[in-house]
């Protein structure tokens, strides 16, 4: 099993079923620098963390997990059958037809501060593609996988090629045009709160919280 073909900025590091592919990630990121793409090679999930440098405080650097989570909505979207309903939930687990099937998460250098501009940052993801073993459909109603949803022969090489250039799409839209795009993609996309009425939400794109406002009351909720 190997990736397909990937823009030359990544660098893939294949991982034996088992591996942690955010923490190989997070061990090597200083010495691999940007493009490092761990992912783990495996039938029944798919992982992968892949090492940015940015340029921005560590508080605003933080909107790239979002760009990440809408970059694996936007996979599974392709590769997915027509139906397929994929959905966020904050602040980055990912929703498949109402069911959960995994989630990213977001590193950076111990000991950064808000306001510095950290040396790396990785963000990772993992997705079930197949039911864990003894496990049956229904036994865990708030979780689902891949295969079960409809998925034809999910895999996971090709869940993490797509993955990647979708994120790096999404990091060029980024830097090139404001981060207004990505929120917006990224709200349009967030299950929770999304038929309220009189709930207004919003993301501050200095530190990446989710915004709710209703009756003149706000609410910050992190983007942890």
């Amino acid at each position: 099993m190997e990736l397909p073909d990937l823009p030359s900025v990544f660098s893939p590091l294949a991982l034996r079923e088992g591996g942690d592919a955010m923490a190989q990630a997070v061990a090597l990121a200083s010495a691999r620098g940007a493009g490092l793409l761990a992912w783990v090679r495996s039938a029944a999930r798919a992982e992968a963390a892949v090492v940015l440098e940015p340029e921005m405080p560590l508080a605003g650097a933080r909107l790239a997990l979002l760009a990440a989570a809408n970059a694996l909505a936007d996979a599974l979207v392709v590769l997915g059958p027509p139906e397929v309903i994929i959905d966020l939930r904050w602040p980055a687990e990912v929703l498949v037809n109402g069911g959960r099937v995994g989630g990213l998460q977001l590193a950076a250098p111990p000991g950064t501060t808000e306001t510095a501009v950290p040396d790396w940052l990785v963000i990772g993801f993992e997705v079930a593609l197949a039911p864990p073993p003894g496990i049956e459909p229904g036994d865990a109603p708030d979780r689902t996988c891949l295969e079960e949803e409809g998925f034809e022969a999910p895999s996971a090489a090709e869940l993490v090629a797509a993955w990647a250039r979708h994120l790096m799409a999404g990091l060029d839209r980024w830097q090139s045009g404001g981060p207004r795009r990505l929120v917006e993609d990224c709200l349009s996309r967030l299950e929770d709160g999304r038929a309220e009425a009189g709930l207004r939400r919003g993301i501050d794109p200095s530190s990446g919280a989710l915004v709710l406002e209703r009756d003149g009351s706000r609410q910050m909720v992190p983007l942890a």
